[in-house]
C-alpha cells in the first residue's frame, strides 16, 4: 500500500494540474477578453445605431438587417459586464435566473448574429446582380418581416436551452456553469448538435453558396470591364466576410460538442483528458463572440454610404458647435 500512495499523490496532483488551468483561464482570460470585446463592441456598435437612427433618411433592406445585427450585438454587450465581473470573482451572484437569461442572450446574439450575416450575404448578392432594380427581397418591407421571422425563429430555437442549463447551487460554488458544462451531457449534446447543424452549418452553407455565386457573377463581369478595380472592394468583401465567419464561429461548435462528448460517463474519458477538452473549447468561446466587436467594421466596409453619411453628419456637428461658440 505504501509504494501505492506516491503515485495515486501524483495522480491527483496531475488530475488538479489540468482543472487549476481551467479556472486560471476563466479568471483572466475570459474576464480580459469579454472586457476587450465589451470596450470595442459597444463604443462601435453604438455609434453604428446612432448613426442610423440620426443620420440615415432612406433606409434599403440592408440597412435594416445591418441596423438588427447591430441590436443583436448590442443586446449581448450589456451581458458582458456580469460575466467579467463573476469571473474575476470566481464567483456568481445566487440568481438562478440572471445566469439563464444571460446564456440565452449569449446564444441569441451567436445565432441570430448567423442568421442577419446570411441574410446579407443573399442582400449583397442581389443588389450585385441587380443594381438598376429593386428586387423583391430588397424591399424595406420584406426585409422587416424577414428581421422579426429571424427573430421569433431564434427565440424559438433557443427555449429549450433553460431546460437543459442547470439551476445555480451550492454545490457548483454559485458558479454559472456554460451550456456544454451543465446538465445532462447527452440530451446537451442531441440539443446542441441541432443547434449545429440548423442554427450554424445550413447558414454557413447557404451564405457560402450565395457568396460562391457572387465571387462568380464578379468575375464574368470582370471579363467584360477593361478595368477590375471597381471589383476590387466587393471581391475583398466576400473572401474577408466568408474568412471571419468561419474562423469565428467553427472552432466554438467544434469544441462545443467535444466538450459535451467527453463527459458521457460511458465514453470513460479521463478527468485529465477532460480538462484539456475544457481548456480548448474555454479558449474558443470569446472568439466565436468577437463578432460582436468586428461587425461594425462590416457597416463601414459594406453599409451603403453609411461611413460618407456619418463623417458629413460629424462634419455637420462640428460646424454647428464653432458656429455656436462664435
Amino acid at each position: 500500500m505504501q509504494r501505492q500512495l506516491p503515485a495515486l499523490g501524483m495522480a491527483v496532483n496531475e488530475t488538479d494540474g489540468c482543472l487549476l488551468m481551467n479556472r486560471v483561464l476563466e479568471k483572466y482570460y475570459l474576464s480580459t477578453m469579454y472586457s476587450l470585446e465589451f470596450i470595442l463592441g459597444f463604443t462601435g456598435n453604438t455609434i453604428v445605431v446612432f448613426g442610423y437612427i440620426f443620420c440615415l433618411k432612406n433606409w434599403k433592406s440592408g440597412n435594416v438587417y445591418l441596423f438588427n445585427l447591430s441590436l443583436s450585438d448590442l443586446l449581448f454587450l450589456c451581458t458582458l459586464p456580469i460575466l467579467v465581473n463573476s469571473y474575476s470573482r470566481d464567483q456568481w451572484a445566487k440568481e438562478t435566473i440572471l445566469c439563464h437569461s444571460n446564456r440565452f442572450l449569449l446564444h441569441a446574439n451567436l445565432y441570430s448574429s448567423i442568421l442577419f450575416l446570411t441574410i446579407i450575404s443573399i442582400d449583397r448578392y442581389m443588389l450585385i446582380k441587380y443594381p438598376f432594380r429593386e428586387h423583391f427581397l430588397q424591399k424595406r418591407r420584406t426585409a422587416l418581416i424577414v428581421s422579426v421571422a429571424i427573430w421569433i425563429g431564434v427565440i424559438l430555437e433557443l427555449l429549450p436551452l433553460m431546460y437543459f442549463l442547470e439551476p445555480i447551487a451550492p454545490a457548483h460554488k454559485y458558479k454559472c456553469l456554460d451550456y456544454a458544462s451543465s446538465g445532462d451531457p447527452v440530451k446537451n449534446l442531441i440539443y446542441s448538435m441541432f443547434l449545429t447543424v440548423f442554427g450554424f452549418l445550413i447558414p454557413l452553407v447557404i451564405m457560402c453558396c450565395f457568396y460562391v455565386k457572387m465571387v462568380l457573377f464578379l468575375k464574368t463581369r470582370s471579363e467584360q470591364l477593361s478595368s477590375l478595380l471597381t471589383l476590387e472592394k466587393p471581391l475583398a468583401l466576400v473572401i474577408l466576410a466568408v474568412v471571419t465567419f468561419s474562423l469565428l464561429f467553427t472552432p466554438y461548435h467544434i469544441m462545443r460538442n467535444v466538450r459535451l462528448a467527453s463527459r458521457i460517463p460511458a465514453l470513460n474519458v479521463s478527468v485529465c483528458t477532460q480538462g484539456i477538452i475544457n481548456t480548448i473549447y474555454i479558449i474558443t468561446r470569446p472568439i466565436a463572440f468577437l463578432n460582436s466587436a468586428i461587425n461594425p467594421v462590416f457597416y463601414f466596409l459594406m453599409g451603403d454610404h453609411f461611413r460618407e453619411m456619418l463623417m458629413a453628419k460629424t462634419r455637420q456637428l462640428l460646424s454647428r458647435l464653432t458656429t455656436t461658440r462664435k
